[in-house]
Parts: C-alpha cells; structure tokens; sequence
C-alpha cells in the first residue's frame, strides 16, 4: 500500500483535533490526538507543530492543540464570495433553461433580500429587486431560508412581526407559515402562490453552505398563469441548479 505524504500526515493529524471539538472535546495534548489516529507520538507532534506554523492550529498554555478559528474565517470569506460569483452563474443556467426570472435571496431579520438576479426579457417582470427587503413570511424565498430553522427559531423571528395581508393567499400567522413551510419540506421546494402579491408564483430551494448551514434561497418567480403549468418541469431544474451551488459552496449530504 502507498505510504502517507508528509501532508496527508498534517491534514490527519489537523483534522484529527477537530473530531476532538466536534465531540466535545477542548482540542488535544500530543498524547490525546496519537492515541486517536493510532500514530507515533514524535511523528503527530511534528504534524501538530507544522499544522501550527502553517495556521491551522493554535497550542495553548496547556499544550493543548486547537483548531485556529480564523480558518473558519477565512472559508466563510470564501463562501460569500462563491454565492455571488457561482450565485451568480446558477441564476444564468437556471433562467436560460426556464426562461423565467431567478433570484438568490438571504435572510436578514425578519425579511429576505434579493443578493443576486437573472431576469430574461420574456419573463414580463419589470424592474430590479437587488438589495431590496421583504417579509419573509410571504416573499419567495421566505419558507427557504427558514427551512431548516427550528419552530421556536421561527416563532422568535416573526414575534414582533404583523402577518400583513400582501396578496391573496398570505398566510395568517406564523402558525400557517409553519404549516406551508412542513409541505414544502416534504416536497423539496417550496411553492409561494400568490402569497406575495396577486398573480405572482414561484418556487425556491434553500442553499447550504459547507457547514450544512442555509445560507440563502435560489428561487424562479414568475407570472402564476405563465409558471404554475410548469411548476414540475421548473422545480426540476430548480433542484439541479440548487445542488450544484451547494456544492460549490463545500456542502456534503450527511449519510
């Protein structure tokens, strides 16, 4: 069998201290870690010493070795950017494919915000929504930011919040939103008819980032009269573009 690299050794010994967070643990001493990965002592302390040169890891005056959080830091930098620019190519490739107007939305308070559009001329919406909030109890992507959002979660965003009547199917209260919000679940997208405004329908999905984290909603949003017969064809799509920018964004499905 192939032997380990040196760098293979680092990345183990690196990503052995972070099993030991995940479970609990406040990192792991030379002996904590070898123990764990079944290793040499003098061979994982110099993988920790160079994973701490290199800035992966920190050694605290305990000799603990942690993980350095501005790892972290620096692939949520990474994240952000990635859902604009591969945001981006997504909304492209789903709007050519539908011919319908796409957005990328993201949750901030107790409204969304579109981040990121493609609208083709054909699709008789007019104007831009970039940066513009809305109720996330009735907007497009509402239902997807909060997919994964506890009830309580839920509950807590929309506390101070009116359940103003948009259009003509919004729902009544943070009871209903929850309801629509199961439904979709079960489907795997959800369906936003006419909750918005009068004659407007779309469907979204959320967008997970490397963390299993949602992190905005990719959403088409179209005329209901226009967009409603398609809806499977759509969703679809819809589905396929969604996966594709979650893995560009790191994201892996859990076993």
């Amino acid at each position: 069998m192939p032997k380990t690299s040196s760098m293979g050794r680092g990345i183990m010994a690196v990503l052995a201290v972070g099993a030991r967070h995940e479970a609990g643990h406040p990192g792991g001493t030379v002996a904590d870690v070898a123990l764990d990965l079944g290793k040499d002592r003098s061979q994982v302390s110099r993988n920790l010493r160079s994973g701490e040169q290199e800035g992966f890891l920190s050694r605290t005056s305990q000799r603990t070795y942690t993980l350095d959080w501005s790892v972290l830091t620096d692939a949520q930098l990474l994240t952000e950017r990635r859902l604009h620019s591969d945001g981006g190519t997504a909304l492209d490739t789903l709007a050519r494919g539908t011919d319908e107007a796409c957005f990328l939305g993201v949750l901030h308070g107790d409204s969304t915000v579109t981040i990121g559009e493609s609208v083709p001329a054909s699709s008789n919406l007019v104007g831009s929504w970039l940066g513009r909030p809305y109720p996330a109890y009735c907007s497009d992507a509402g239902q997807a930011v909060l997919w994964e959002a506890s009830e309580a979660e839920v509950r807590t965003v929309f506390a101070d919040v009116s359940f103003v009547r948009h259009g003509p199917n919004t729902p009544a209260d943070v009871d209903d939103f929850l309801a629509r919000r199961e439904a979709a679940r079960a489907r795997g997208y959800t369906i936003v008819d006419e909750e918005a405004e009068p004659g407007l329908y779309s469907l979204a999905v959320p967008i997970r980032d490397f963390k299993g984290d949602v992190v905005a909603a990719l959403q088409i949003v179209g005329i209901k009269e226009r967009l409603e017969p398609r809806q499977q064809e759509c969703a679809a799509a819809l589905m396929a573009q969604g996966k594709w920018l979650e893995q560009r964004l790191g994201y892996q499905l859990q076993d």
